[in-house]
């Protein structure tokens, strides 16, 4: 039988409000265990964590915050968590502390594992994405978000996270060969109380910036404005079971107007590409797909 654990990092869960307990339960049902770095912290994330699931391993960490640039913090607390995990393990989900799968793909997501398991030439696999923006029912939807990564890796050692954490490579620098799979990641890291978002966003950018970045270009207004946003669509399907209570919980609002689109002519023109054929012009990809 193939073993399937979980693994993912989190710092400051609680201060900026990340759905890490839907994000590991929304996995769990697949994994006989999930390793969670849990960073040093201002407030109360360890004790979230730990009061998920006894599947739960614990990885303690100190993250070094002088890495300023690229994301690079995030990819090494990333690796913190994979090699903490038993070679017993045959395979790996990752997933983000604002990253959640619905329980619809879980069979789909098995199923997958166990079909690719015996052939050696796969690397992992590559999930597509669903990026929730300002409110539960709105999904960005312009060129800059990616529509797919690697969610899912065999426990080969050789693998690394790459850059700022998004993917992974292997060996010296190589990319992953990968199936793309009929399954979705929602990804809800841009739906929170505009003032926790205007938070997190100035935290967040100190792991790829300066201060004097940081001096110059931090959110001053009291609140994130989401209406800095090129193009929204509706979202008109379910949401993941375990995000329910967080929904009902929502005490903020934002509406927008989905036939505002602020898109140059350029993405005017990618976009149209896109729309009839399917290929996106330019799009970056960190993995090699096999048939």
């Amino acid at each position: 039988m193939v073993k399937i654990c979980g693994f993912t990092f989190i710092r400051n869960a609680v201060k900026y409000d990340f759905p890490v307990v839907e994000a590991i339960q929304s996995i769990l049902p697949l994994c006989n265990q999930v390793f969670v770095a849990v960073g040093q912290s201002e407030d109360a994330t360890r004790e979230l964590i730990a009061n998920i699931s006894p599947k739960i391993v614990i990885i303690d960490t100190i993250w070094e915050d002088q890495l300023r640039s690229g994301g690079t913090v995030l990819a090494q607390e990333t690796n913190k968590a994979f090699n903490a995990i038993p070679l017993s393990y045959d395979w790996c989900i990752y997933i983000q502390g604002d990253e959640v799968i619905h329980e619809k793909y879980l069979p789909i997501i098995k199923d997958h594992i166990n079909l690719n398991h015996p052939q050696k030439n796969v690397d992992g696999l590559v999930l597509h994405y669903l990026h929730f923006y300002g409110n539960f029912q709105y999904i960005a939807d312009a060129s800059r978000w990616y529509r797919r990564e690697v969610r899912i890796i065999r426990n080969d050692k050789s693998i690394f996270s790459y850059r700022d954490a998004q993917g992974f490579r292997k060996k010296e620098d190589e990319k992953l060969r990968v199936k793309i799979i009929p399954a979705w990641v929602y990804h809800y890291g841009y739906v929170k109380h505009p003032a926790t978002m205007k938070a997190k966003v100035n935290n967040s950018n100190r792991y790829w910036h300066s201060d004097d970045w940081l001096n110059k270009n931090a959110i001053s207004e009291e609140l994130f404005d989401y209406n800095n946003i090129d193009s929204l669509t509706l979202f008109k399907d379910s949401h993941p079971a375990v995000m329910l209570d967080r929904i009902k919980a929502k005490d903020w609002d934002f509406q927008f107007d989905i036939q505002t689109k602020k898109r140059n002519l350029k993405e005017k023109i990618k976009y149209t590409i896109e729309k009839w054929t399917g290929w996106r012009i330019g799009e970056y990809k960190n993995y090699t797909v096999i048939r």
